[in-house]
């Protein structure tokens, strides 16, 4: 069985669609890797890429986008809703198909060590690769975001696991890791009120009091004039995106605010929405097997 992995990494920039397809053109041309989505976002001003490949070529294709993505990005006039430290800002390897969590984490290694190598950016290990508990959390490294890193690198326990202790003077610092599949699913509200996004998302998140596998934070979406509670699911299996849902429904009614809508960033696992179903419908006993394309999909 070939092994497959899957890649998402985020690059700080939503709003330039020239350096935007730039820095996704590595993933159309690599052989052994298949772009299976690119979204951009000009609020959070943030590029999210999903594909899938063997750990040969995606090493190769992320490695050409980094160094794209460094050459063209400023931080230094970079303006988001979303945190960010650099220009490539978190580069994650999930185990697919054919491979483990430790080839994931192999995986992540090889390509921090070459970037910072080859692009003297300083890089962090998160998730399964990190080194130590603290830097297991992508927030608690990213704390301080690129205008706050300066001082906080040079700190002997931010030390960066690959690359010099200084940041990158337009590109910051990155963050490579390996993980399982995370569901980027993000709530909006009928209110321009960004401290009342903050509050539902403080009340959500698992660092609040909130659900385990749940990161939030509210985002001003000002060209729309609504606020989001933007999420992070990072085990769906374990904190399901209607608690997160219905989470949010709850507590925005005690300010008189209602949910307008919802959206999901990227790509993400089919079982995460069977249990959506299976809630809301009131399903017993729902199986992948109930799926005719599942079922089609096993003969071929």
């Amino acid at each position: 069985m070939a092994e497959i992995f899957e890649c998402i990494p985020n690059f700080s920039e939503g709003r330039d669609q020239e350096k935007i397809e730039k820095i996704v053109e590595p993933f159309k041309q690599e052989t052994g890797v298949k772009l299976l989505d690119y979204s951009a976002d000009k609020d959070h001003n943030r590029l999210v890429v999903t594909m899938i490949g063997n750990g040969s070529a995606l090493k190769n294709s992320v490695l050409k986008a980094m160094e794209i993505a460094v050459d063209l990005i400023d931080l230094n006039q970079h303006e988001g809703e979303h945190p960010r430290m650099g220009a490539v800002d978190v580069v994650p390897f999930t185990p697919i198909r054919g491979t483990n969590m430790e080839d994931a984490v192999k995986l992540a290694k090889e390509v921090a060590a070459e970037a910072a190598e080859k692009l003297k950016l300083p890089i962090y290990l998160y998730e399964e690769a990190a080194a130590t508990a603290e830097r297991q959390n992508l927030a608690n490294i990213r704390r301080g975001e690129y205008e706050g890193f300066s001082d906080k690198i040079k700190k002997e326990q931010w030390k960066p696991d690959y690359g010099p202790a200084e940041l990158h003077k337009t590109a910051g610092a990155s963050v490579i890791g390996a993980r399982m599949p995370l569901v980027a699913f993000n709530v909006n509200l009928d209110t321009d009120n960004l401290e009342i996004a903050n509050a539902i998302a403080r009340k959500v998140r698992h660092s609040g009091g909130g659900l385990r596998y749940c990161k939030a934070i509210g985002i001003d979406l000002s060209e729309r004039g609504i606020t989001q509670v933007s999420m992070n699911m990072t085990d769906y299996t374990k904190t399901a995106l209607y608690q997160s849902f219905e989470m949010i429904k709850f507590e925005a009614e005690r300010y008189g605010v209602k949910i307008i809508g919802s959206e999901l960033i990227g790509l993400l696992p089919a079982k995460a929405l069977f249990d959506v179903a299976e809630h809301y419908l009131g399903v017993e006993n729902f199986s992948g097997d109930q799926i005719m394309e599942n079922r089609l999909l096993e003969d071929l």
